[in-house]
């Protein structure tokens, strides 16, 4: 089985953006407010926007399941109060689940936490609960930074997070660190904030001692691990200078990569510099990189491609980035397909 551990809701039908044009509209104007219900969408609209994309494409390059959440930039936390977020989220969340119901051999969800500037993380523990008791979800998307862009929230060592962890260990379930639409003019959503935040996260917890307090706590770091993999000597140096323990010891037990790296040179440096234990394959498709390499003639974000040709990889070692990691990060995923006899 090829699990997909990074996917998102990307092609939802028009009536999602245009319920969303109306919520943000109500925020100036609040006689334009829209209720949860106002939005309407078919199993026959979810069907089709699912089966012409992302599961067509799913079938044409080989993979089998993906962990399916909300369009990453439409999380968008940094806009209105925290009850905007929260009903944006549960209705996001919804949909999700409703895939996943559809197309149940093909997507399980992971939920968007209804984050908001400035808000106690701990306020987002409803939606989580419901998310994985009520839905099945097998993991959550973390926002490190829910001001977009402009990084106004303690680093993720610090306790202000902690009402978060304590709720992914009881539960057992990953976070993907993931943030959303950078409305900094200086950071590019996709091609610097996404990156810069993957690489944020990892030296956050490099420069503490978060997995003492939570030795069970998991962390997938998506594209690749932004800049993680290609400066590992300055990692380790950094790490060597502040006293701490040996990369493998101080954060591979608890921090784990995907492979939403969209050439073979990253791949190959990927999964050279990175132990494979901590490696989870994945592809963001469809999502910020769609169009096709004219070095290649293939899609950029068919990283299936990519692995099968990296010569440094045993039938073993792909195993495990194909399923075998996923199932051990996402325990929760793991009992599910065994549920199910797979």
């Amino acid at each position: 089985m090829i699990i997909d551990c990074h996917g998102h809701y990307t092609t939802a039908p028009k009536a999602l953006e245009e319920w969303r044009n109306r919520q943000i509209a109500a925020l100036t104007d609040p006689a334009q407010q829209p209720s949860a219900t106002d939005l309407r969408i078919s199993d026959d609209e979810l069907r089709e926007s699912i089966a012409t994309n992302q599961l067509k494409k799913m079938r044409e390059r080989g993979s089998d399941l993906t962990i399916f959440s909300p369009r990453a930039s439409f999380m968008a936390h940094h806009i209105g109060t925290f009850e905007t977020s929260a009903t944006w989220a549960g209705i996001c969340n919804e949909l999700c689940y409703r895939v996943s119901q559809l197309f149940p051999d093909n997507f399980i969800g992971a939920a968007m936490l209804p984050q908001s500037p400035g808000v106690d993380p701990s306020s987002c523990i409803p939606e989580l609960e419901r998310c994985v008791k009520e839905y099945g979800f097998v993991g959550i998307n973390l926002n490190p930074d829910p001001s977009g862009g402009h990084w106004t929230s303690p680093p993720l060592s610090d306790r202000y997070w902690y009402p978060i962890y304590e709720k992914m260990v009881e539960f057992g379930i990953p976070a993907m660190v993931h943030v959303s639409t950078s409305c900094n003019a200086c950071f590019h959503t996709t091609g610097a904030h996404y990156l810069n935040a993957d690489t944020t996260a990892f030296m956050q917890c490099l420069t503490s001692d978060l997995f003492k307090d939570f030795p069970e706590l998991k962390f997938v770091i998506p594209h690749g691990g932004g800049a993680v993999p290609y400066h590992w000597g300055r990692f380790r140096g950094l790490a060597q200078e502040l006293k701490k323990p040996l990369l493998e010891e101080h954060l591979l037990n608890n921090i784990f990569f995907d492979t939403c790296v969209y050439h073979q040179p990253g791949i190959d440096l990927l999964t050279k510099v990175i132990p494979v234990d901590n490696i989870l394959f994945a592809s963001e498709m469809i999502g910020a990189v769609r169009g096709v390499d004219p070095q290649t003639g293939f899609y950029f974000d068919d990283t299936l491609r990519y692995v099968e040709a990296s010569s440094t990889l045993s039938a073993e070692d792909r195993h495990k980035i194909y399923e075998g990691n996923a199932r051990r990060v996402y325990p929760r995923l793991d009992a599910t397909l065994k549920r199910k006899g797979q």
